[in-house]
């Protein structure tokens, strides 16, 4: 005698979009903050926060560039960068002066100082790419798709 199926449990595959793990959001967001805490204990070092450090690459780009410059390359703006440039001034790894075609602008450069932290920093990726455990060829396809992800999201506004 043949037994009867089992009713069929509901799918586990089966998408509900209301559940926090169906929120592409916060997949973005919790990887964004465990990173963040590896970055954290990874800058302690370099006596930087996050957003301080990322100040710094852009500077480490190309020196000697506006406030609106670094902003538009970090897609902040000067209400938040300003106090992040003072602290950064403070601390004598960057200047902030007017420039003298345009008093408006500030020009933010690096000193001595600040360029010197560049060769200390040299450590941080190589330390994030051993943390993700993935290739250069992983981290560059996520990044790749990331960007096409946020551009996206700013021509949806």
């Amino acid at each position: 005698m043949k037994s009867k199926p089992a009713a069929k449990a509901k799918s586990k595959s089966a998408f509900n979009p209301l559940l926090l793990d169906s929120q592409l959001c916060f997949a973005l967001y919790s990887t964004s903050l465990a990173m963040n805490k590896v970055y954290r204990k990874l800058l302690r070092g370099l006596d930087l926060t996050y957003p301080q450090y990322l100040v710094m690459l852009v500077l480490w780009e190309r020196d000697e560039i506006t406030v609106t410059d670094i902003g538009e390359r970090l897609f902040l703006d000067s209400a938040t960068l300003t106090p992040l440039l003072k602290r950064l001034e403070a601390a004598g790894l960057v200047t902030r002066k007017r420039a003298v075609d345009d008093e408006r602008q500030v020009i933010v450069a690096l000193t001595p100082q600040g360029r010197a932290l560049r060769e200390q920093a040299e450590v941080v990726p190589h330390s994030i790419a051993a943390a993700a455990q993935c290739t250069l060829d992983e981290a560059q396809g996520m990044m790749k798709t990331l960007h096409a992800l946020r551009e996206k999201l700013v021509d949806s506004l």
